[in-house]
């Protein structure tokens, strides 16, 4: 990732683990995982599935979420995606935490390759029930994605999925309700 301190200019930095540090001006920096959200959308008996239009995974499917930014907890964060990529929310009625809407489902660590640069993710899934959800509901993010595609547990193929984190969220999910 590094070739030249980003400090003193000086070749060498070292990376050991997850720390770069330079030994010549003591230059130091955590490459630490991000925090990563998705939601399985669950729309009657479909799932809303995203085609990605980006690198990495451009063309396979993805569930709705992304990173958590800097300030935001893992409920807003994923709050925001669903907002940014299907200009949607689902209800959410005074008094009632994003805790009771958004259901912890499961996480799995994750590597995503965004410019030959690896980024350790924690990728934490939820579950959300939408009942009377349609593709007309949804308006896709056009820049990142090209589909938005509401399929049946069984209709979706392990490979076409984009992230393995993403895989397994969604094994873990037809696992349960089989």
């Amino acid at each position: 990732m590094f070739q030249y301190c980003p400090s003193c200019g000086e070749k060498g930095i070292g990376l050991k683990k997850n720390k770069f540090d330079c030994p010549s001006c003591g230059f130091v920096y955590f490459h630490n995982t991000a925090a990563s959200t998705g939601c399985i959308i669950q729309a009657d008996e479909r799932i809303v599935l995203l085609v990605r239009g980006r690198e990495p995974g451009r063309g396979k499917l993805d569930l709705p979420g992304g990173f958590v930014d800097p300030g935001e907890g893992i409920l807003e964060g994923m709050l925001r995606e669903l907002r940014e990529e299907l200009s949607w929310e689902p209800p959410i009625f005074p008094g009632q935490n994003l805790s009771d809407v958004f259901k912890l489902f499961a996480s799995f660590s994750n590597t995503y390759l965004y410019k030959n640069i690896p980024y350790n993710t924690c990728d934490v899934y939820f579950t959300v029930s939408a009942p009377g959800l349609s593709e007309k509901d949804l308006k896709a993010e056009a820049d990142e994605i090209t589909e938005i595609c509401f399929l049946r547990p069984g209709e979706i193929k392990a490979d076409d999925m984009a992230f393995d984190s993403t895989r397994q969220a969604i094994e873990a999910f037809k696992s349960q309700i089989i």
